[in-house]
């Protein structure tokens, strides 16, 4: 927690974490208030558990989320009574602290005090809000004109996998551009290693670096979030009210991870048998978990699709099921159900009949059309809305020992809401070019863009070097044309020391790295473990974030 103070009453920071709030009690912080929506980063605890652990030290907790740049009048209002009401002091904050400290300035600029002063006071504890001069305008006449916007050949946005290889790429092909990475976060996951976290395999540390350690040399870090999207005037409006100019944008913020869209689940993470390795902080519980059941009944779910890394779900199951098989054989105390939204156990049939082997050796129940809506973590029971062949629906209920969620995932709020977006939120670019439908200066990669293949790391990989190449052939700085066909891999982890590693491409068509006598991906090997726990991460960490492009060297066609 990097805290600010504002003045005798307020402080301000960024993300609280559990340890904070002994910090802030000691410090006789008697109410904070939360500017932060639940979901934004893979990290980020839950409004409902910090609320939790305030509430043992009898601080009371507001929330008050502030979707980034869409700051209104009457949540500037709402700040400002919550501050005057609150007896005692009082913390607030956000990701960055830099929503806290602007509804704040906006509270005081109603006021009348001028802005100029807000300016200054939020620059000398860390904050650059001279962006929002025109903002301040509106309130007092005596605030400095808006700075001018901030030109790049390139702005990027997001520093994870997408973001960071792009960059890297773009530069190991012309390194004389103004690149300009946007991301907020002050570190890196490697978020495949998660499913071996959460299976005692890596340790947590394994999976994390800075984001300093990772930017590219010449590369310029912005460490703030996006508001909005100006796509005909070719600006980015950051939260802190500046502007950027570019000549070509990259959209790579990943997505969001949508906890509250199942009812009970943000109040019950991480206790009570409920647990996710699709957050970081979660899947060293996931491991205590299913190494201290000896019997009872472990559900594993699925949401709707799109999610990022489809296996995952089901690699928990799998590598929990494989530790209570081989430790006592506890297996046959603890009944496993998989219970998925959707109607088949993975999309690509090719792997299926290796998968359903490992099925009917855990003894596991296949659950399909069954997709979790509601959770009650301390009576051990949550509900189910499962859908027959002829799309009638109903809720059933299920008891559980452990339950491991994977959430909803939907685009980013700041994407989903620009015109960026498709129909469903996703940035919408063409399939082969990763260009976008309508903005020929646009380009996206990951997991926010809608290009109906997998959400994988190992799709961004191979997506960076052809976004480099396109957006470089769009400035006339590249004879080619480089087409994506949709390639994605999923390792499956099927026990420990075996993989189905499955890849493949748009339709489900078999895209193998290696040869079949080298490695048959339809069947379990010992080699794709190899690859899985002993190549993959240095190859990311090493090669793919550093513009190294092996095996993923775009095939290039006539433009």
């Amino acid at each position: 927690m990097k805290t600010a103070t504002i003045n005798d009453k307020l402080t301000l920071s960024d993300q609280l974490l559990i340890n904070d709030i002994d910090d802030l009690s000691a410090s006789n912080v008697k109410t904070i208030i939360c500017n932060r929506p639940d979901g934004e980063d893979s990290d980020q605890l839950t409004f409902a558990e910090i609320q939790a652990a305030a509430a043992e030290h009898g601080i009371t907790v507001i929330h008050q989320p502030i979707t980034p740049g869409q700051i209104s009048s009457a949540q500037v209002a709402d700040f400002r009574l919550a501050l005057d009401e609150a007896q005692g002091k009082v913390h607030a904050y956000c990701r960055t602290g830099t929503r806290s400290i602007t509804l704040w300035s906006l509270s005081q600029a109603a006021s009348g005090v001028a802005a100029s002063t807000l300016i200054e006071a939020a620059q000398s504890v860390g904050y650059d809000l001279s962006g929002m001069a025109e903002r301040f305008a509106a309130a007092n006449p005596s605030a400095p004109k808006a700075p001018a916007p901030k030109e790049f050949d390139v702005v990027i946005i997001g520093g994870g996998a997408g973001g960071i290889s792009v960059a890297s790429s773009l530069l190991k092909r012309t390194p004389d551009l103004s690149i300009v990475i946007v991301d907020p976060a002050e570190v890196h996951y490697y978020q495949p290693g998660w499913t071996m976290v959460g299976a005692g395999v890596f340790t947590q540390e394994q999976t994390v670096k800075s984001m300093s350690s990772l930017i590219p040399s010449g590369v310029t870090w912005i460490k703030e979030a996006v508001a909005t999207f100006s796509p005909l005037s070719n600006q980015v409006t950051l939260e802190d009210g500046s502007v950027l100019q570019y000549q070509q944008l990259v959209v790579a913020p990943g997505l969001k991870l949508n906890w509250g869209a199942i009812e009970g689940l943000t109040e019950t993470l991480g206790q009570n048998g409920v647990t996710s390795n699709y957050r970081y902080d979660l899947a060293p519980y996931t491991w205590k978990l299913v190494q201290g059941l000896k019997s009872g009944k472990a559900i594993f779910t699925q949401p709707p699709m799109p999610i990022k890394c489809a296996g995952a779900p089901q690699k928990a199951m799998y590598l929990s099921s494989d530790y209570w098989l081989k430790n006592d054989n506890v297996l046959s105390n603890i009944d496993v159900e998989f219970c998925n939204a959707g109607g088949v156990l993975f999309g690509v049939q090719d792997y299926v009949p290796a998968l359903m082997e490992y099925i009917k050796k855990y003894d596991a129940t296949l659950s399909f059309n069954h997709n979790l809506v509601k959770i009650d973590g301390p009576n051990k029971t949550a509900w189910f809305e499962i859908k027959d062949a002829e799309g009638n629906t109903q809720v059933i209920e299920k008891t559980f020992d452990m339950i491991h969620v994977c959430p909803p995932q939907c685009a980013p709020d700041f994407v989903a809401q620009s015109e960026l977006a498709d129909a469903n939120g996703w940035v919408d670019v063409d399939q082969t070019t990763l260009q976008h439908k309508r903005f020929t200066n646009v380009w996206s990669l990951g997991d926010v863009q809608n290009a109906p293949n997998a959400k994988t790391a190992a799709a961004a990989r191979m997506q960076a070097p052809i976004v480099a190449n396109n957006l470089l052939h769009e400035l006339g700085r590249e004879n080619w044309v480089a087409h994506y066909n949709g390639y994605g891999s999923c390792p499956l982890t099927v026990e420990r020391g075996k993989i189905v590693l499955a890849e493949f491409g748009y339709g489900g068509k078999l895209l193998p790295s290696f040869p079949s006598w080298v490695l048959n991906g339809r069947k379990p090997t010992r080699l794709a473990w190899w690859l899985k726990e002993i190549i993959l991460p240095p190859v990311y960490w090493k090669a793919m974030l550093k513009g190294r492009e092996w095996m993923v060297t775009p095939v290039h066609e006539k433009g």
